[in-house]
């Protein structure tokens, strides 16, 4: 491991390195969750008022392949990196790619349609080079248990979910406040995703200029260069100890798991994106809140959270107590499946699954449903980075985070066909339905919990 002596003596504290890879990836999730808050709104609104036309379930369609393909290049990133370019000339290219992605999806107005699926595919690419490495060189900051390393995880999630909380805000309200056409009443009548877009790819333009201007003096050489290099100048190869395989094996189990987490985490974006629109009172005070605006409450809930959840899992681990990796996961599952049971009551309260858009339910619903899910997406998503960085082998490291990337992609293209049996089967099945497999799903896993932490080898 590269120039890991940086900050060797800040015992108490984080190398500065974390700090710039935190500030860089909240500027990535700014571009991502700004241009993610906008995607279904954007294809389901009709021509005549900024959107593509697209009918819900073909939007949430397309939102769910989209989706889950950026979760699936990291895999493929996560190994190039590994073997030819580093992460940090992963992270280069990614970056240039996203920001190229966004201005296509910034140009479809004037240039058309063809421009959209440009943005979206250079975004699945770029994506793919630049998600797994980065969560990879915060690992590598820190030697082999490292009692600083889930702390430092924690802390880069705070980073992920800065961007994340911010990105809506900003995008959303350019997007259907700022620019958007009003009539004389304020109705709008033609939105300006466009604009949302621009300031989705200016995010990406200043966290690159960002990172590569100071990478060199905060990071040294780590992720400068692939392990195969590294490894040529003396280091053996070895073939992967018995150990190694064990580990190796958790975090595909794991994976498995964690897949049926995301199914139903991201239908924030989705089915309950279009439900929000539709069926919640979003009055407050006398103004109509941005659909899009809501999907800054979970990474609000996450920074509010992520302290509290850090000081415990410490003081756990102080007194002995803490739990393991497939016991905090497990919590996480069995959250969400409670969030899930707060919006039926969403459901309950309009009379069932009538589709009178006239009929809402109360704002208290859906902030429930976001509290439980960013409960358990702290219980399970930072544990998980961390997880990868403990168990997979130095020589697999990128590549392994890009596996545990596939769980979203799966999850994505899933909870895509979800949403589009939301409108069909109604919400009342599907959320309940959710809500009851991944509260069982996250109790098998806790029944394995044993046999999984025996098969980390001390490092669960």
């Amino acid at each position: 491991m590269a120039n890991i002596t940086l900050d060797k003596n800040a015992n108490q504290g984080h190398p500065k390195g974390l700090y710039l890879l935190f500030l860089t990836e909240t500027w990535e999730r700014f571009s991502y969750y700004g241009m993610r808050a906008m995607l279904v709104l954007y294809l389901a609104e009709t021509a005549m008022r900024g959107g593509l036309g697209f009918s819900k379930e073909s939007s949430t369609l397309i939102y769910g392949y989209f989706t889950g393909f950026v979760y699936f290049t990291p895999i493929i990133g996560g190994w190039l990196a590994d073997k030819y370019l580093g992460q940090r000339k992963a992270i280069l290219i990614g970056g240039i790619l996203m920001m190229l992605g966004q201005f296509s999806l910034f140009s479809t107005p004037q240039l058309g349609i063809s421009y959209t699926y440009l943005g979206l595919f250079l975004i699945i690419i770029g994506n793919g080079f630049f998600k797994p490495n980065i969560s990879t060189l915060v690992g590598q900051l820190y030697e082999q248990g490292d009692p600083r390393r889930d702390s430092a995880f924690t802390i880069f999630y705070m980073g992920i979910n800065m961007g994340a909380l911010f990105a809506p805000l900003v995008c959303g309200y350019l997007a259907e406040d700022l620019f958007a056409q009003k009539d004389a009443t304020g109705k709008i009548t033609r939105f300006a995703f466009e604009y949302g877009f621009l300031a989705a790819g200016i995010g990406m333009l200043i966290g690159q200029i960002m990172f590569n201007l100071l990478a060199q003096k905060y990071l040294g050489d780590i992720g400068k260069y692939p392990v195969v290099i590294d490894k040529s100048k003396g280091e053996q190869q070895t073939p992967l100890t018995k150990e190694e395989i064990d580990r190796m094996s958790v975090i595909f189990v794991i994976t498995i798991f964690v897949t049926f987490f995301w199914a139903g985490f991201e239908q924030a974006g989705g089915s309950l994106n279009l439900y929000t629109k539709d069926y919640i009172d979003r009055v407050v005070f006398g103004y109509t809140i941005p659909t899009s605006f809501f999907q800054s409450v979970n990474p609000l809930f996450i920074i509010l959270l992520a302290p509290l959840f850090a000081i415990l899992w410490t003081n756990l681990a102080k007194k002995g107590k803490d739990f393991s990796i497939p016991v905090k996961m497990s919590f996480g599952m069995i959250m969400l499946g409670i969030g899930f049971i707060f919006m039926l009551g969403a459901v309950m309260e309009r009379g069932g699954d009538i589709k009178d858009t006239a009929i809402k339910a109360s704002l208290f619903w859906l902030v429930a449903t976001y509290f439980f899910h960013t409960v358990g997406e702290l219980c399970l998503s930072p544990i998980g980075l961390s997880m990868i960085t403990r168990l997979a082998p130095v020589t697999y490291a990128s590549m392994l985070m890009g596996v545990w990337f596939l769980s979203p992609f799966v999850a994505q293209i899933a909870g895509g066909y979800i949403g589009v049996y939301v409108e069909t089967l109604g919400p009342t099945l599907i959320f309940s339905s959710i809500a009851i497999f991944v509260i069982f799903s996250g109790l098998v896993l806790f029944a394995l919990s044993k046999m999984l932490i025996k098969m980390m080898h001390g490092r669960g």
